[in-house]
């Protein structure tokens, strides 16, 4: 169930094919999207919608993916992907395309609550609880997995409001007073005559057991459809010591940088730690660097990082960094993140 509040000049559109690389055995027909922009960014935005919408897996919030962001004559996000199948679990590859599976198919900085709550209590044919998606049914007594299409039993419902330069998506689950049961806001904000966009959460628990989990943001940096390489540097004001070392011959970490030493080719995979952090926000701050495009990304947040890697394949590179997220009974947890564009000169740096 979707409700919109939609403000006379705002528009929203039902896209029609223009992303081709969608199969049709998954994204028949169209999906409704809103247009959101300001003196410096323009930003396409799908809405949740599991029955017509772009995303109709069960891995990550649905709400505030971003099909393209325009910044100065640069594109941002996108589609990684070349087509869906819903045979496959993560992805792979069919001859020179990547093909993803539908909970994988997501585009821009989208978060996954990547702990599911009640999973491991469960018998088979019960229910658990993932933030920001719904309540699934446990199936058998396999381990979760983010690439099982477990059915869904609650999804809750989304309201969307929007204007020219914002929109906040509304989930409520449960009812008050029930074990499970909270109101989940995301509010996606364009900071006026700047190259900023706030993304600000809430999660109000209003039932009577806890909702302790994770959130990462996938962070899925597809820019000018250009394949990651030595033009991206990944700079933390913290000295990254990662657990998980890259390949030598693909990533050079030195100090507080990480610095792509090859341009991911065929089913190159590059994927590292980014520890090293403290216990404090202000190392949640992630600035990526394009030599060859001139511009910068810097991802902020106002928590402290629990984790923090980069996964990377030919069409994409993705920093994701992690936060413990927890809601007692009647509390609320909140957090937001912020991101900045700029230009950039490798030879002023």
């Amino acid at each position: 169930m979707l409700g919109h509040s939609l403000p006379k000049l705002m528009k929203i559109r039902v896209l029609l094919a223009t992303v081709p690389i969608l199969t049709a055995t998954v994204f028949a027909g169209s999906y409704p999207e809103v247009e959101i922009a300001n003196s410096e960014l323009h930003v396409r935005l799908p809405l949740p919608d599991a029955a017509n919408g772009f995303y109709r897996g069960i891995r990550f919030d649905p709400s505030g993916a971003i099909l393209s962001l325009r910044f100065r004559g640069h594109a941002f996000y996108g589609p990684w992907f070349d087509s869906v199948d819903p045979t496959v679990g993560d992805f792979t590859y069919r001859d020179d395309k990547i093909v993803a599976g539908p909970n994988s198919a997501m585009s821009g900085p989208v978060e996954e609550f990547q702990r599911p709550i009640g999973f491991d209590d469960a018998k088979p044919g019960d229910t658990f609880l993932k933030v920001g998606v719904g309540l699934l049914r446990r199936t058998d007594d396999q381990r979760y997995s983010f690439q099982k299409q477990y059915e869904i039993v609650d999804r809750g419902t989304w309201k969307v409001d929007h204007n020219n330069d914002s929109i906040t998506f509304t989930q409520k689950l449960g009812t008050p007073g029930s074990a499970w049961a909270y109101v989940y806001t995301k509010a996606i904000r364009l900071t006026k005559d700047k190259p900023e966009m706030v993304i600000s959460h809430s999660l109000r628990n209003v039932g009577t057991a806890p909702v302790a989990t994770n959130v990462y943001d996938h962070n899925f940096l597809v820019l000018d459809g250009k394949a990651p390489g030595p033009q991206y540097t990944i700079a933390v004001p913290y000295e990254i010591h990662p657990t998980r070392e890259p390949p030598a011959d693909s990533v050079h970490i030195v100090g507080k940088e990480a610095t792509y030493m090859k341009t991911l080719t065929g089913q190159d995979r590059v994927a590292f730690g980014l520890e090293g952090f403290g216990a404090t926000a202000s190392d949640y701050d992630f600035r990526i660097y394009d030599s060859k495009a001139g511009v910068a990304m810097r991802i902020q947040g106002d928590r402290p990082l629990s984790n923090a890697s980069v996964w990377s394949i030919r069409t994409v590179l993705a920093v994701e960094p992690f936060i413990d997220v927890k809601a007692d009974p009647g509390g609320e947890f909140t957090w937001t993140y912020t991101y900045t564009w700029s230009s950039y000169s490798a030879a002023a740096q």
